[in-house]
């Protein structure tokens, strides 16, 4: 198992319910969400300013491709921000966790082999 990290932008009102429906359906062990951002990108021809959150989502690599499914499903974007960061250290007592808080949906992830 290997902790791994996603990154997202959501409207702020919808964040939380988000992050709350992949930690409930065991795909992340937690996320955290960082109201206030403001976004400026091109969308369809034209520069958009919008108001959003931006959410870390932690989870494990076997269950990563789910969780981003998941996300885009439940997301109101047509293109929704998901990002995957892979970790090269976490904490041995977190990663723990984090298998714990996952197993139910992707079984038993074993040891951790991250120290």
């Amino acid at each position: 198992m290997v902790p791994v990290l996603l990154f997202a932008t959501a409207p702020e009102a919808e964040a939380a319910q988000l992050v709350r429906k992949l930690v409930d359906e065991q795909l992340v062990a937690c996320g955290n969400i960082l109201p206030g951002a403001r976004s400026i990108y091109r969308w369809e021809g034209k520069v958009e300013d919008d108001a959003e959150a931006v959410i870390f989502m932690e989870t494990r690599d076997d269950l990563v491709k789910k969780a981003m499914h998941r996300f885009v499903e439940l997301h109101s974007y047509d293109v929704p921000k998901v990002m995957v960061f892979e970790s090269f250290d976490v904490w041995g007592a977190y990663a723990t966790w984090l298998n714990q808080a996952t197993a139910v949906l992707g079984g038993d992830p074993g040891p951790s082999t991250v120290a």
